[in-house]
């Protein structure tokens, strides 16, 4: 065979189409030759490939390992040492190759001739390689930070292995437990189970509800089951069980707490009224005593009573509020509502309040802030009763102000913003985080020098929350007091109305003057349609000149008091196109209202068209004589 053959040619035919690279390097480690298949992968010419280092394919990386290597095949120690070794391609992609290094002799002699360099590429076996070993690694971490127990088993039920927490639900070590039928875990039945079920483990899951523990008592698991799939085959299963012990202790304990709670609410609201019962006939009679013939000392005493009585009352319809929201009693009712004029009720029921301090009272409402709305008055009025009283009681003087603004507008809901701001007292940073606590109070019971039970912030927080809303505190900055602002939800009406008229008087006798009020502050507006009401006459309130003079499209009026400086329309503006609408016969007698109080100012709004003049702060005996002009001026024309 040698003779036909012979083995140049076989030698030749080899080195070239082998499937492997072959590159042959000088003991000085230069390039002798190299095969196609070295070139096909590194990507190279043959006359690239010789312009790279040689002895890159001879020698490891790592300097000592390199040494040693040589050593060993120049001293004959071994005929080939093998290595692997990440290259570039030249694409630039990286390459991993197993190169095979073997020393040359001379036949006679022995002595090293040169080496061959077989090249084998073994990207993608490393990259498989790599990918078994991550995934390896993942479901080791998994396994073994993993909160629930897992232990695996086989077929016949002989646990595999197990992590840390399965130690700790079991009892037992994993030593332990490998090599041990995992029926003294989970019982014959279950293990029966698992291996007869074909691929719905939901039933057997549920019926393992517990592990026995090393020391004999069962720990309550919820129970998950997974086979394990091997090439197509399932080998064995993993058991995946959640300690429930302390998720049973607190769903225990919650569900105990929330019926003491519920019966300690439930208990509140039957005291509260069964004491309110009698508290407003004690408060009636002392009013009815109070219309009765009473000496000086007699009244003063039935006042203490009355007095006292109120404050107890306020204090249990507080209690009783607070243990309706608690035990779940208290719910929305929507209802369509104006918002300005809640907050005049409000304000109007304040106000005598904020009059004995001789506090300054303002209020805000945004054009945007659409007049009639669909929510919960009564809740509304609650939240505001509380925070401006709180605003009041905590504020020696100065001013409290609230502020009505659009926060939000999505399809038919609307969120509103309130913003009750005072120059009070103010809460310190340490006492901000309880202020909606229950029955918390700033100043302490021992030297508290104002009265209330604590809950009044705290209603309204699940108030507001009861309305989609929330609640905080925020402070006025370099400027003494505090800001309460809250949110609340409300849905839009279908068709509001157009106007926004804020009071109509419907009952207006032909034989009573018929006086409109125009003035954008619920607070002067309350107050000069108090002393109209004082002195004998109805009226009735707009917000601004546009709605004055809708106002006056719809009824005949005789006398307006108008505001100048009125958001969209002013009152000069308003007068103006009044006079120029309606025949002399119609014209209503109008009167300018200002805080500007210079003789100028009068002549000039005279001068704009308005019959008459009266600066703020508004006197009764100021309105009363210009309704006595009116009527005088009537009579003689």
């Amino acid at each position: 065979m040698q003779d036909v053959v012979g083995q140049q040619t076989v030698f030749e035919h080899v080195f070239k189409h082998a499937p492997i690279g072959i590159a042959v390097v000088s003991i000085e480690g230069k390039w002798i030759c190299v095969n196609p298949s070295v070139c096909a992968i590194f990507g190279y010419t043959e006359e690239e490939l010789l312009r790279l280092s040689a002895a890159d394919f001879i020698y490891s990386d790592d300097a000592a390992i390199n040494e040693r290597f040589q050593q060993e095949l120049l001293d004959g120690v071994n005929l080939i040492f093998e290595i692997e070794k990440q290259f570039m391609h030249k694409n630039g992609s990286p390459i991993w190759t197993s190169l095979h290094v073997s020393l040359v002799r001379d036949e006679e002699d022995g002595r090293p001739l040169y080496y061959i360099s077989q090249v084998l590429d073994i990207t993608e076996s490393k990259s498989t390689e790599r990918k078994l070993q991550e995934s390896i690694e993942r479901y080791t971490s998994l396994k073994k930070y993993n909160h629930d127990a897992i232990v695996s088993f086989s077929l016949d039920g002989t646990v595999i292995n197990g992590n840390v927490m399965a130690e700790r639900v079991t009892g037992y070590k994993i030593s332990e437990l490998i090599g041990t039928n995992i029926a003294k875990l989970i019982g014959e039945i279950n293990l029966h189970h698992v291996l007869t079920a074909l691929e719905d483990y939901s039933s057997v899951e549920n019926d393992l509800n517990n592990i026995r523990h090393k020391d004999g008592h069962k720990v309550e698991v919820l129970a998950t089951i997974a086979p394990i799939i091997i090439h197509g085959q399932n080998v064995g299963f993993y058991l995946i069980a959640k300690d429930m012990t302390e998720q049973k202790k607190l769903s225990i304990e919650k569900e105990a707490a929330e019926k003491t709670n519920k019966a300690k609410s439930d208990f509140l609201a039957m005291m509260s009224h069964e004491i309110r019962t009698p508290m407003n006939g004690v408060i009636g009679m002392t009013e009815l005593i109070l219309q009765t013939n009473l000496d000086a000392e007699q009244h003063e005493y039935v006042q203490i009573i009355k007095k006292s009585g109120a404050t107890l009352l306020a204090i249990i319809n507080d209690i009783l509020d607070f243990s309706k929201i608690e035990s779940g009693k208290s719910e929305i009712v929507e209802d369509p509502f104006s918002i300005r004029t809640t907050l005049s009720d409000t304000l109007n029921v304040i106000l005598p309040k904020a009059l004995e301090k001789n506090l300054e009272l303002t209020t805000s409402v945004t054009s945007n802030v659409p007049n009639m709305i669909i929510g919960d008055v009564t809740k509304i009025r609650q939240v505001l009763m509380n925070l401006l009283s709180n605003a009041i009681k905590f504020t020696p003087n100065g001013a409290v102000s609230i502020s009505v603004q659009v926060d939000s507008l999505q399809e038919q809901k609307i969120t509103l913003r309130f913003a009750i701001q005072d120059t009070g007292l103010g809460v310190s940073a340490n006492e901000v985080v309880h202020l909606f606590d229950p029955f918390y109070q700033v100043d302490h019971f021992m030297t508290r020098k104002f009265e209330g039970t604590g809950l009044g912030l705290a209603i309204c927080k699940k108030l507001v929350h009861l309305m989609d809303g929330d609640i905080w505190h925020e402070h006025n900055g370099e400027q003494p007091g505090s800001t309460f602002i809250f949110t609340a939800q409300f849905r839009m009406m279908d068709n509001p109305d157009s106007g926004q008229i804020v009071e109509m008087d419907e009952n207006l006798k032909d034989n009573q003057l018929r006086i409109l009020i125009a003035e954008d502050n619920e607070v002067n507006q309350m107050v000069l349609k108090k002393m109209v009401k004082k002195l004998g006459y109805n009226s009735t309130a707009v917000l601004n000149g546009a709605e004055a003079i809708e106002a006056i499209k719809r009824h005949p009026y005789d006398i307006i008091f108008m505001d100048i400086q009125m958001p969209l329309m002013d009152g000069i503006q308003a007068t103006q196109i009044i006079k120029e609408s309606l025949s002399s016969m119609k014209i209503p007698y109008i009167v300018a209202v200002t805080a500007h109080a210079l003789k100028s100012d009068r002549e000039r709004y005279l001068s704009a068209g308005m019959d008459e003049y009266i600066s703020k702060p508004i006197q009764m005996d100021a309105v009363s004589d210009i309704i006595e002009k009116y009527l005088a001026f009537n009579r003689s024309t």
